[in-house]
């Protein structure tokens, strides 16, 4: 059977979102107009609004509807400290679990050659022209413990020493109240070569 041309774009279109596949994406659009039409206007004029009224923060790369964002117009933050993340949710994870106060630099995704994810597709241009500007001491590598995060991060870091900038990168290893024989042997790895003295 096949569905009319507007329920086969209103699936298609659904399908855009991650993990979402056919038969995810029909089960919603079902769900929205068998039972929740309101639902479904309100979805649709959100999605409008913040597709054009979202743009990025000219100077950290965050969502915002203003130029600047209030994070980077908050004058009590510290200028001297840089957390750079991969995407806007990192940001939020940061605030919402830290005592951070220093700024951010969002990259909007991590190198990938394969993909065609270069610098100039993360704004690096941009990050070094904030860290030319002066004022930033420490970098704080916050990028997601991939092989593209380690190796953004690895580059992240040449580009910080290269302008004298000191350049940390966040802890990885096991989770609070995680037990050893659970946890990979990757994340275990990690754990011992970042080890502390106490």
């Amino acid at each position: 059977m096949r569905y009319s041309p507007v329920l086969q774009e209103l699936i298609d279109a659904l399908r855009c979102l991650p993990g979402v596949g056919p038969k995810s994406a029909q089960r919603m659009a079902f769900q929205l107009l068998e039972r929740n039409r309101t639902g479904a206007l309100t979805l649709s004029s959100a999605l409008s609004t913040a597709v054009e009224s979202i743009q990025h923060c000219s100077v950290c790369r965050m969502f915002t509807e203003q130029d600047v964002c209030e994070i980077c117009q908050d004058a009590t933050r510290d200028d001297s400290l840089l957390c750079i993340v991969e995407g806007p949710a990192d940001v939020l994870a940061v605030e919402q679990s830290t005592h951070y106060q220093g700024r951010y630099f969002v990259l909007m995704g991590h190198l990938s050659p394969i993909d065609g994810v270069g610098p100039d597709e993360l704004g690096l241009d941009v990050l070094e022209k904030r860290i030319d500007a002066g004022g930033v001491q420490e970098l704080i590598l916050a990028t997601n413990s991939t092989v593209e995060g380690e190796a953004t991060a690895h580059f992240l870091a040449e580009l910080a020493r290269a302008r004298g900038v000191s350049v940390s990168r966040i802890a990885h290893g096991v989770p609070v109240g995680g037990e050893l024989e659970y946890v990979d042997g990757g994340t275990l790895a990690h754990a011992f070569n970042g080890r502390q003295v106490i």
